[in-house]
């Protein structure tokens, strides 16, 4: 990955922050989107160039990512800053699947634009349709659900198709299972299937420069879903930390 540009959206998120130090041992030169200038310090303290831009400004995006003109474009983006609130959840939801629908469609233009090769985007694994388990990639997606529950699968059924559709763009998307350890909020495994943070990043690592475009199914052995494709075309393994594999890929 010697001297790749990487334009990475999302830089000071969860999987971002355990991202960074992977491209950069790699060789990558690293372009990462933050809101915020007093957290481009932050990322420049890293070994991050910062580039302070909103998503949803679609012409300051695309501007941005025409300057840079990366190799890769890497989204991980999310908005999750009301989840813990219970109260607010179907705000939550909606702030996220608009993230995923219309921040993506910005993304991806400014991608084509700027010229980008690859486009690696954050999706999740738990929004397949009630059916024969574990999940493969190829199962669809649970487009019965009602109430709140729609709202992510619709969502994600948005950005998934964004990305795979774009011309000229080698698009994979990375089912995410249920986050936790560093930055995540909880330390120990939740949800169904869970995925370790560490985990995650590394296998957006790995397709920076491996993987047919399509989906990957990311997340911890299941009964409930396939890794199989992930492990097999990526060389994924869902037991990586960071900080038990500090020389090895």
């Amino acid at each position: 990955m010697m001297g790749k540009r990487v334009f990475l959206a999302g830089a000071t998120g969860a999987i971002g922050k355990r991202l960074t130090p992977l491209l950069l041992r790699d060789g990558a030169v690293i372009f990462g989107t933050t809101r915020s200038t007093k957290r481009a310090d932050e990322l420049r303290s890293e070994g991050v160039e910062p580039v302070v831009v909103d998503v949803f400004d679609a012409a300051a995006f695309t501007r941005a990512m025409v300057a840079v003109k990366p190799d890769v474009v890497v989204h991980q983006l999310t908005d999750l800053a009301l989840k813990h609130d219970p109260s607010r959840l179907a705000e939550a939801l909606t702030r996220n699947a608009r993230l995923r629908t219309e921040g993506t469609r910005n993304l991806v233009a400014a991608a084509l634009e700027a010229g980008a090769r690859r486009l690696i985007a954050q999706s999740i694994a738990w929004v397949y349709a009630p059916g024969p388990e574990p999940h493969v990639e190829e199962d669809p997606l649970n487009f019965g659900a009602t109430g709140m529950g729609a709202i992510p699968v619709q969502g994600v059924a948005a950005l998934e198709n964004a990305v795979l559709t774009a011309p000229q763009l080698e698009g994979i998307i990375l089912r995410y299972g249920w986050l936790y350890g560093p930055g995540t909020g909880t330390e120990v495994a939740v949800g169904s299937p869970p995925l370790h943070v560490d985990a995650a990043a590394m296998a957006a690592a790995l397709a920076i420069h491996r993987g047919a475009p399509g989906i990957y199914n990311i997340a911890e052995p299941s009964p409930l879903l396939s890794v199989a494709k992930a492990r097999r075309e990526l060389g994924w393994d869902p037991g990586f930390r960071a900080q038990e594999n500090k020389h090895s890929a």
